[in-house]
């Protein structure tokens, strides 16, 4: 078996789990950098007593609960209904499914290969070195002998690329906007500062969409979402950049490959509130024959 594994954060399925998700979150050496654990939980219990109400008011403008897990299981079993050369399924760092329980479905040997498959087009330690991390001491926990690969992080993929470009023409034709932003998710400057690569990554994928764009579009930027607490983060915030619009434009979530809370409810309605100009959001790539198409050449190239 050739079993593959994509890793993400995860999205609460239910109001319930919304308080999972920040205490498991913060609780996460990678995402609240406090050395001692007991200060780091004890900081967590707090941040999550104090933002769990309003994270279950924005779930439940849409519908009580995240997209991200019904569209990751949609593209999973897309994927397994079209070939039979691997099989897909998803694990959450923060929310269920977790990796033991997923890992736990499958008898793997050393025969078998696994195949992680982080859905962060970008490097950060918060996202793809956590995720790695974790699963990979699950892995050697349960003692499962499989062959272990790990497919990179993918903004400069032209394939990958190609797809974007098809996805914001297609939108394109729908509205004539000729501002388009890319929104990726901030990260704290001291992230950045200690060598996180994330910000050099967005850039290099914001200049790389915006050369092969140029003749659509009569001005691009690059903005930052999420922004939590006091502390500097990267900017310019996606916030400022709508309350300052100045005409139509569309907004393409370059960070994201899974549809989730900070796209559709942060900026598909929670920013909609802040400009008198109309934007149009382009979703992710989700489950798109395009993304498939994508996933599946990555994995046979890698082979």
């Amino acid at each position: 078996m050739k079993l593959v594994l994509f890793l993400n954060m995860g999205g609460a399925s239910n109001l319930q789990e919304c308080e999972l998700f920040l205490k498991n979150m913060f609780n996460d050496p990678y995402i609240l950098n406090i050395k001692n654990n007991f200060l780091r939980k004890t900081l967590a219990w707090i941040i999550t007593k104090a933002r769990k109400k309003a994270m279950q008011e924005n779930y439940k403008q849409m519908g009580g609960k995240s997209p991200l897990n019904q569209l990751t299981q949609s593209l999973c079993d897309k994927l397994n209904a079209q070939q039979n050369h691997f099989h897909f399924d998803f694990v959450n760092l923060y929310v269920p499914p977790f990796a033991k329980e997923v890992l736990l479905k499958y008898s793997l040997s050393s025969k078998d290969d696994l195949i992680l498959f982080p859905l962060y087009p970008h490097h950060s330690s918060t996202t793809v070195t956590t995720s790695l991390q974790f699963l990979q001491k699950q892995i050697q926990a349960l003692k499962i002998p499989a062959k272990l690969t790990t497919i990179d992080v993918f903004y400069k993929d032209p394939l990958y690329n190609q797809m974007i470009l098809t996805h914001i023409l297609e939108k394109q034709k729908q509205s004539q906007a000729k501002i388009l932003i890319f929104s990726a998710h901030s990260l704290p400057l001291s992230v950045i500062k200690k060598g996180d690569l994330y910000e050099q990554h967005v850039n290099e994928h914001f200049h790389i969409l915006k050369q092969n764009l140029k003749d659509h579009f009569q001005d691009f930027i690059l903005s930052y979402q999420s922004k939590l607490g006091p502390i500097k983060w990267l900017e310019p915030s996606t916030s400022q950049i709508l309350a300052d619009l100045k005409a139509p434009a569309l907004i393409y979530p370059i960070s994201f490959c899974i549809d989730c809370s900070e796209t559709i409810f942060e900026l598909g309605i929670e920013y909609k509130y802040l400009t008198k100009h109309p934007y149009d959001l382009i979703s992710c790539p989700n489950d798109t024959k395009e993304f498939i198409h994508f996933i599946l050449n990555t994995l046979q190239n890698q082979s």
